[in-house]
């Protein structure tokens, strides 16, 4: 079920080919609980401003424990880049040097012949074949290096694919985990805040249902809830609604929040 979200704002071949994987599958970590209610309105939602309310009470989740062993396995993960394209450029270009070579020997060969079977001087063209024999038999030892090269990087190339889909499955399953810390932290602090509902401004205790999921009351009101039951070190900027309502109450911005540093913004509006 989608999050409450208190007002939100504007908005190589295949087998082969050794191509970066989506780094967008990156999981983020769980964010600082200053971080996700140093600002009110936010655009984080509920569970998540609930959330790190508990961790800032210094509460954790009953996954921590998994979650930091995904997170040393994805950290020993190492992924180097091998390139494939070289590897296949240089036996390329070996295999038409060893033509090159081969069509030279058979030429001076047949050349060494033809003064022979005439009875001229082949000493010339001997020396030219022997050296081109040589030149070959180089190519050809090269081009052996050049193809067991090319299998090494194949080799390491579906390793690192192999390694890559590993750790794309360590990142989702390290995603539904912490789901599952921000689903576990908002629910067993949520009796908390249903009564914190009743003391800020525009709360409704009614309106808070069950679960986070439930929640139907006012965001503003929901993200003043969140940082009364958190135990936050950094101040709490208010700005448009939430400057507006606060000023307004009738006990002051710390005993309502129960943080020591309440500022309001210059422009209410933000």
């Amino acid at each position: 079920m989608t999050e409450t979200r208190p007002t939100p704002r504007g908005p190589d071949r295949k087998g082969e080919a050794d191509g970066n994987e989506d780094e967008s599958a990156a999981v983020e970590g769980p964010s600082e609980p200053s971080a996700v209610l140093r600002r009110l309105p936010t655009d984080a939602g509920l569970r998540r401003q609930l959330a790190a309310a508990a961790r800032s009470r210094g509460r954790t989740a009953s996954v921590a424990a998994e979650i930091d062993e995904i997170e040393a396995e994805l950290a020993a993960i190492e992924v180097e880049p091998v390139d494939l394209t070289a590897a296949r450029r240089r036996v390329a270009e070996t295999s038409g040097e060893i033509e090159r070579l081969k069509e030279r020997v058979a030429a001076l060969r047949g050349d060494a012949r033809a003064r022979r079977a005439v009875d001229a001087e082949a000493d010339d063209a001997l020396d030219d074949l022997e050296a081109a024999a040589a030149e070959l038999s180089a190519a050809q030892t090269e081009a052996i290096a050049a193809e067991q090269a090319l299998e090494r990087a194949r080799a390491e190339a579906a390793r690192n694919r192999d390694e890559r889909r590993r750790r794309l499955r360590l990142r989702d399953r390290l995603r539904n985990r912490r789901r599952a810390a921000r689903r576990e932290l908002a629910e067993g602090i949520y009796p908390a805040f249903r009564r914190a509902l009743a003391v800020v401004p525009g709360g409704d205790p009614g309106a808070a249902g069950a679960a986070p999921d439930a929640y139907d009351g006012d965001p503003v009101a929901a993200s003043l809830a969140a940082v009364r039951v958190a135990a936050l070190d950094g101040a709490v900027e208010l700005r448009g609604d939430a400057a507006r309502r606060i000023a307004a109450a009738d006990r002051a911005a710390r005993s309502l929040l129960r943080t020591p540093d309440v500022r309001a913004a210059s422009d209410p509006d933000g």
